[in-house]
Parts: structure tokens; C-alpha cells; sequence
């Protein structure tokens, strides 16, 4: 399959900051004995616009993430992170300490910043309000269904205020009317100076970003 940058639109929020920045140059991955997922890509990631990366199931939407992370050694071409020293993911499947409550969990990057708890939760409850989770603050994550537990990851990624923020299928345990919600706050959280990728196969993601990368034929 052939990555095509299919649409660069003009971004949402801040203006870009080409100071930092993830560029890829003919890139292809395929794994031992398997045909190639992608090839021949090309393009630059910068703050101020969320990309979405596009295709079907199986065509390695998740492996570019890992390979952008730097996870994953590519196939062929190279990845240039240019003042990207933090990198925050969201997994398609969210992972949390069942005891612990919700707002516990969103906490945690900024007390690990060294802020006390008295100033950190004001701004997780914020972050938590992106995603309609202000009601959950206090329930414990073992209590929370799929969905909600998906919108807290999301949440404390915006917290943790990553250089580049890698998202994998942000909408796949939400409702209709969440996922729009979702995929709103998505293609705005680029204007608060991350680099956004948000890897997809949900219309309304996708429309919501401001630039898309296609990895389909």
C-alpha cells in the first residue's frame, strides 16, 4: 500500500511551531514473511494541527504510531524528531489500577511533575471536562465502563502534555454521541502546542482533523 497525504488543511488553535517537529522520509514497514503494510511516505507532523492516519484493518495505522514513537525500527526510510523528547500514547484498549479513582489517575502526571495535589486537581478536572467526565472524578477505575475508561486515558494524556501525542483508535468503544464529542476535542488539542497523531478508521475522526494521512491504496 501507498501512504498518500490527502488533505492539509489550515489547523485549529495556535499558530504551527516548526521548531518541532516529526518528519518521515520514505518510509515502508512490513513485518518477516508478510507482504508490506505501507511504503514511500513522506511527511512532516508540527504543533497546531492533529493528523489523523487512515485505512482499513490491517493495513498498519498502529505500527506507524509505533514506529513514530520510536518503538519500531521501520522497513525502510527514516523518522527525524526534531525536539520531541516526550512522546504520550493512547491505547486502543485503556489500562488503569482498578482501586484507584479517576481523578487519582489524571492526577498523577502532574504530581510527577511536582505539583501538590491541592494545584493539580483543578487542572485534571479541566482536562477531564474535555471529555465529559467531571462526574466520574471519584469513582473508582474498576467501576468505569470501556468508554469511560477510554475518554480518562485521553484525558491524562492532555495532562501529561507530551511533545507528540499518539491516539489509536480514540472512538472504538464509544457511542455515536461520544465519539463526535471525542473527535471534536481531537482535532483542537494540536492548538495547545503538541504534535497529534490520531490513528483511525472513523469518518468523523478523520473530519474532525485538520490534515489526514492515508495509508489505503
Amino acid at each position: 500500500m501507498t501512504g498518500e497525504d490527502v488533505y492539509a488543511g489550515a489547523g485549529v488553535g495556535a499558530a504551527p511551531q516548526p521548531e518541532r517537529s516529526v518528519s518521515v522520509h520514505d518510509l515502508a514497514h512490513r513485518f518477516p514473511g508478510t507482504d508490506v503494510l505501507f511504503e514511500h511516505l513522506d511527511f512532516t507532523a508540527i504543533p497546531g494541527q492533529t493528523v489523523a492516519i487512515c485505512g482499513p484493518s490491517g493495513c498498519g495505522k498502529s505500527t506507524l504510531l509505533s514506529i513514530l514513537a520510536g518503538w519500531e525500527k521501520p522497513y525502510h526510510g527514516t523518522v527525524e524528531r526534531k525536539n520531541v523528547e516526550r512522546v504520550g500514547w493512547v491505547f486502543q484498549n485503556p489500562y488503569g489500577v482498578p482501586g484507584r479513582t479517576a481523578l487519582d489517575h489524571v492526577v498523577f502526571p502532574l504530581l510527577a511533575k511536582g505539583l501538590r495535589r491541592r494545584e493539580a486537581e483543578p487542572q485534571a478536572l479541566e482536562a477531564m471536562g474535555l471529555f465529559d467526565l467531571e462526574y466520574a472524578a471519584d469513582r473508582r477505575f474498576g467501576e468505569l465502563s470501556g468508554g469511560e475508561a477510554q475518554r480518562l486515558m485521553l484525558a491524562r494524556a492532555v495532562c501529561s502534555r507530551p511533545d507528540m501525542l499518539l491516539v489509536d483508535e480514540p472512538t472504538a468503544q464509544l457511542d455515536t454521541r461520544t465519539a463526535h464529542s471525542v473527535s471534536h476535542v481531537l482535532g483542537n488539542l494540536a492548538g495547545q502546542g503538541m504534535i497529534v497523531l490520531v490513528a483511525t478508521h472513523d469518518p468523523d475522526t478523520r473530519d474532525a482533523c485538520g490534515r489526514v494521512i492515508d495509508l489505503a491504496d
